[in-house]
């Protein structure tokens, strides 16, 4: 498949503001995808080379881009630096380089997607003392022979700059669509997504056979699921009354959630968000090969944790576990817990479809036979007393935790799923919402005074499923340190965009746009009605959205976080009418 049928069917994207006509520029890309090009083209538009969990990075820095376009141009980097300057995007700065040298010269080879994706893996896997002069070459070699629409979206993918704005949910309708002729087909999809989360070979194989061959697809050691999800509660009566008086209460930890994957003497850490995080961990890493078990898949959540005080430490401590280098250092400084909370697979066994207490039992003797001080079980009451499960909440705050999670007795885990099934109860701030609140930045006002050279305040929104956008709710200035506004705009000048983004829902004007993908937590008072934002319009009162009132910034960034896992509207409906029943009491 020629590559220059993609940047065609790209270049038409960027030109549209409708999700539905976004879908059908997708629908026709797939439909004249040859089956064997699938996988590749739906990895390139989520902006990976493979699922996420493989961990897979091009590595390619601007400066070596810049390089690679002024070598195949002919013309100097200081020349094409000038030019960047000027157009400001570096993929649309090779495309009116490249117009110069096309008109001079013919395209020697024509590039196909299987080329592009061939190099793509060369640049990732290449290593060592020689690995920029290769990279070098390989994007020369490919830019080249580019025409100049060809040029810009190299450079594009390969900066990890495409911004076409395409969501998970939008590429699923879209296989729904073009493979099995129905929309509604998409359940299905997203299903087996949600166990198997490698969208290149479930497209793949709906290319090749039809509906019924995703039942072939299973829950496997060493690729990730997507976890399930907890409902905020505002007290422990509502709980009780979802679990039918009786209810399992665990600490809440604010910590990294982390899926931990055992198979033989392989062990592979993956985070909330299915990004592999093994590296960070090499500590948990030893621990799990010891274990007295060939396979399986746990979840815990990981903490910082003091060896003297034995107490549980801020959670910005893991950052320090990020590091690539001298990790053994990090791991002496930086001691953590493992706490682990559920068990979804064992030695072949599928274990999502038994009820919650019966893979507590399971777990509970896991960790008996393979003691360590490093990883242990959650701590956790099953009551359905309101003075025992108060001890136990303020316990668990004494103890660090951010408050509690309950879980229903008899409750399956439904990967991907947020329901009732599991409840978060945590007290925060005024202790009016009793919770934060993870949103996503779309946009930005430039600041002022102080905040010269950064922003002033930052518009953050939440997301909607059902029509797959973002919604704007308040805009956020306040609870910044220096260190965060400066880490924050460096975050964010990665994803600036000229125009809204088309899958960005916001009748506010704004000095900046973002393509939505830095998600941060946020506290607040209460929420309101507003007839200028747009989360939720028209869903509560006619002709009104809903606000965050006085809404701060936590200190958190979450890196483990997708921007469509940011807090969605229906949570911000049931949190609304929750609000008004006990404003009246």
């Amino acid at each position: 498949m020629d590559f220059l049928t993609l940047t065609e069917i790209f270049e038409d994207m960027h030109k549209t503001n409708s999700r539905l006509v976004l879908i059908d520029h997708l629908v026709t890309l797939f439909k004249r995808t040859p089956v064997n090009t699938i996988k590749k083209i739906i990895y390139l538009l989520q902006g990976k080379l493979s699922p996420a969990y493989e961990g897979d990075e091009l590595g390619l820095g601007e400066k070596l881009t810049i390089k690679a376009i002024a070598e195949s141009s002919g013309i100097s980097v200081k020349e094409v630096e000038e030019k960047y300057g000027r157009v400001g995007d570096l993929g649309d700065t090779a495309k009116e380089i490249a117009k110069n040298k096309y008109q001079q010269t013919l395209v020697s080879e024509k590039i196909t997607i299987e080329r592009i994706y061939s190099t793509f893996e060369k640049i990732a896997k290449s290593t060592g003392s020689q690995s920029q002069i290769i990279k070098l070459r390989l994007v020369s070699s490919l830019l080249n022979d580019a025409t100049p629409l060809e040029s810009k979206y190299i450079i594009k993918f390969l900066l990890g700059t495409l911004r076409l704005g395409i969501a998970e949910y939008s590429i699923i309708d879209a296989l729904a669509i073009a493979f099995t002729g129905n929309r509604n087909n998409r359940k299905k999809i997203e299903e087996t997504y949600n166990v198997y989360t490698d969208l290149g070979t479930i497209a793949e194989i709906l290319s090749k056979k039809d509906l019924e061959g995703l039942n072939e697809l299973q829950i496997t050691p060493l690729k990730p699921i997507r976890p399930m999800l907890a409902e905020r509660i505002m007290d422990p009566i509502e709980g009780l009354k979802k679990g039918n008086g009786m209810i399992a209460f665990e600490y809440k930890l604010d910590g990294e959630r982390v899926q931990i994957h055992k198979d033989g003497l392989k062990v592979q850490l993956f985070s909330r968000s299915l990004e592999k995080i093994t590296n960070h961990y090499p500590d948990i890493v030893d621990t799990i090969k010891k274990f007295s078990i060939d396979n399986c898949i746990l979840e815990a959540e990981i903490v910082p944790f003091h060896l003297e005080t034995k107490r549980i430490q801020p959670f910005q401590e893991l950052m320090h576990r990020k590091r690539k280098y001298n990790i053994n250092d990090v791991i002496l400084k930086y001691p953590i817990k493992v706490f682990l909370f559920d068990i979804l697979y064992l030695e072949g066994n599928n274990l999502t479809q038994y009820e919650y207490t019966k893979r507590r039992t399971i777990l509970e003797s896991i960790v008996k036979e393979n003691k360590n001080h490093t990883i242990e079980l959650v701590k956790q009451i099953v009551s359905s007393n309101l003075n025992q499960i108060e001890r136990f909440f303020r316990k668990a705050k004494d103890d660090g935790c951010e408050g509690l999670m309950l879980k229903q007795l008899n409750s399956k885990y439904r990967a991907g799923a947020r329901e009732f099934l599991w409840m978060k109860l945590k007290k925060e701030y005024d202790n009016t919402l009793g919770d934060s609140f993870d949103l996503t930045v779309i946009g930005a006002l430039l600041g002022k005074g102080k905040r010269t050279g950064y922003y002033g305040a930052l518009l953050l929104a939440a997301y909607d499923k059902n029509s797959d956008n973002f919604q704007s709710i308040c805009k956020v200035g306040t609870g910044f340190s220096d260190r965060d506004l400066e880490l924050i705009y460096n975050e964010l000048k990665n994803y600036v965009i000229e125009t809204k983004p088309y899958n960005v829902n916001s009748n506010l004007k704004m000095d900046i746009w973002y393509t939505p993908k830095l998600v941060l937590e946020v506290i607040a008072s209460e929420i309101t009605l507003s007839p200028s934002h747009t989360a939720a319009y028209g869903l509560i009162q006619k002709n009104f959205g809903v606000a965050l009132r006085f809404p701060k910034y936590s200190g958190r960034i979450r890196f483990d976080k997708k921007p469509e896992d940011s807090t969605n509207t229906s949570e911000l409906i049931q949190l609304f009418n929750r609000q008004v029943k006990r404003n009246k009491l």
